[in-house]
């Protein structure tokens, strides 16, 4: 289960070496959802949950514009994707991780 206070934080910098794109290639990532991230310490930083591959996980933009749409902030949505759904008995990023990505749009849909 993944859990934000155990969640592996990984700063632009970080983003930059492992996706081997610039800085402001990975900051427009992030302004455009395909990832999503928060300032811990006041510094600007994404779960590590949220690649694989180290590449971005294609079905966060999705979902995260669907919360968007639902009217869901950023900092909002990445806090939903970190904590425990009931309905689906997970995290929402586990439950993406799994394979479930259409359970976890229509539960994000659900939340419009």
């Amino acid at each position: 289960m993944t859990d934000a206070a155990e969640t592996t934080w990984l700063t632009v910098p970080d983003l930059v070496e492992l996706l081997g794109e610039s800085p402001s290639r990975v900051r427009r990532m992030i302004d455009d959802r395909h990832l999503l991230a928060a300032r811990v310490d006041g510094v600007l930083k994404v779960p590590s949950v949220f690649l694989k591959n180290n590449a971005p996980m294609p079905e966060i933009h999705g979902t995260a514009v669907v919360l968007a749409d639902a009217g869901f902030s950023d900092s909002e949505a990445l806090e939903w994707f970190l904590a425990e759904e009931d309905s689906l008995g997970t995290t929402p990023i586990d439950a993406l991780r799994a394979g479930r990505k259409a359970e976890v749009r229509r539960i994000a849909q659900a939340l419009a």
